[in-house]
């Protein structure tokens, strides 16, 4: 998969090292808190048929697939319609889109969204399955 780094930041940057230098596996699920206002969600759960949108305004997400497979959906906020409004508390806001891209990602992959970029993650590749995922979340400052 390729992965594009629109802005290469220090704090950008010290997520993917985390990322690289870190053994998942014995993990258990939940919050991780890294450094300098990076934090991260290990998750693990089962794939869904369909979900709204989501944006977010004070974090850019990196997606990375531990085991297992999902469609990520991907369109430009701009061409979004509010569902639910923008939580400040939560960051983040529910959308419905028209048009957008579908995102298979794999094991090993990850994908970098920017506030720009509305995403719909866990969802099914022919039929459902097992995921374990780490969002990483950067602060856009």
């Amino acid at each position: 998969m390729k992965n594009i780094i629109l802005k290469e930041t220090p704090k950008l940057r010290k997520a993917i090292e985390y990322i690289k230098n870190t053994n998942f596996n014995d993990m258990p699920d939940g919050k991780i808190d890294i450094e300098d206002g990076i934090w991260a969600n290990l998750q693990t759960y089962y794939t869904k048929e369909d979900a709204l949108f989501e944006a977010h305004r004070k974090y850019i997400d990196i997606q990375f697939i531990l085991t297992g497979q999902e469609k990520i959906s991907v369109c430009k906020y701009e061409t979004c319609k509010t569902n639910i409004p923008y939580d400040e508390n939560k960051d983040i806001e529910f959308l419905t889109s028209e048009s957008w891209d579908d995102i298979e990602m794999h094991t090993g992959d990850f994908l970098i969204l920017y506030p720009s970029n509305a995403h719909k993650p866990s969802i099914n590749i022919n039929g459902q399955h097992h995921v374990r995922k780490l969002v990483v979340k950067v602060p856009v400052d």
